[in-house]
């Protein structure tokens, strides 16, 4: 792993100049937008990346950018991997792995997800405070490399707090009523079932979904800041369940997109 993490590194660096960005984005389903606010320097399609897998959902372009952001660097992956589609987790975190090794000290991770918090609606934008991993395989299982981290990772902090309190005095500036809550992972890809919903509930989160939690366990594994947020594109209550699909899920997100944009812009401007 970590002498492919350093061609890859390598790879980039050679194609961005040593671009070197401070700031790392995940982007989620149908937020892929936020490449609009980037005064984008490079492009390169994850198909042209040494070692990289290619996405294969649906809303997920499947390219790196390089650009600034006001003085800022960031480098922003439009699309994920997901252990649903075949990827065993190291796949799924190598982006992560490989964005430490060009620069990145700090994480944003956006995702779609499925609410259980009765007082939360689809639309809505909740702020990830924590998280339950219940993915079938762990991202750090196997041989630990102390080069990337330690082997028992303390987690008391996925999501740092000063990145939190930040975006809640943003939030409240730009009068976006930001949620707070936990994020419960599953690996999908199927949406849950009332059953389901009801469990994720009786654990402890307020909303589901099937990505995220490994990417920051190994950003945290590397001791990069995390910040995490998620659209709640669907519900699940105790009395009934939704009916979705993908294509609905994809539209309910990029309703809520403009908050989102403007939540990580400032963001990444302000911390």
């Amino acid at each position: 792993m970590w002498n492919k993490v350093q061609e890859t590194v390598a790879f980039i660096n050679d194609k961005t100049n040593q671009f070197l960005p401070e700031y790392g984005v995940v982007l989620g389903s149908g937020l892929g937008g936020f490449a609009n606010d980037i005064s984008v320097a490079y492009e390169i399609s994850y198909a042209e990346i040494l070692n990289f897998p290619v996405s294969t959902v649906e809303g997920h372009k499947g390219a790196l950018l390089f650009g600034t952001i006001g003085t800022k660097k960031v480098v922003a992956m439009q699309g994920r991997f997901h252990y649903y589609e075949g990827y065993d987790m190291k796949q799924v975190t190598f982006p992560i792995r490989v964005m430490k090794y060009i620069g990145v000290e700090k994480l944003i991770v956006s995702n779609a997800s499925g609410g259980v918090n009765p007082n939360f609606k689809v639309g809505d934008v909740m702020m990830l405070t924590d998280h339950i991993n219940m993915m079938p395989e762990h991202p750090l299982r196997g041989a630990n490399d102390n080069r990337f981290g330690p082997r028992f990772l303390n987690m008391s902090e996925p999501y740092a707090k000063k990145l939190q309190e930040t975006a809640i005095n943003i939030a409240h500036e730009l009068q976006i009523d930001l949620k707070k809550g936990v994020y419960l992972a599953l690996q999908g890809p199927t949406f849950e079932t009332l059953a389901e919903y009801k469990m994720v509930k009786a654990m402890g989160a307020d909303c589901v979904g099937m990505s995220t939690v490994p990417e920051v366990i190994v950003a945290r594994h590397m001791n990069m800041e995390c910040f995490g947020i998620s659209v709640i594109t669907d519900m699940g209550d105790e009395e009934n369940i939704e009916e979705v699909n993908h294509e609905e899920v994809l539209l309910a997100a990029k309703s809520a997109e403009p908050k989102v944009r403007e939540l990580i812009k400032q963001l990444i401007l302000n911390s």
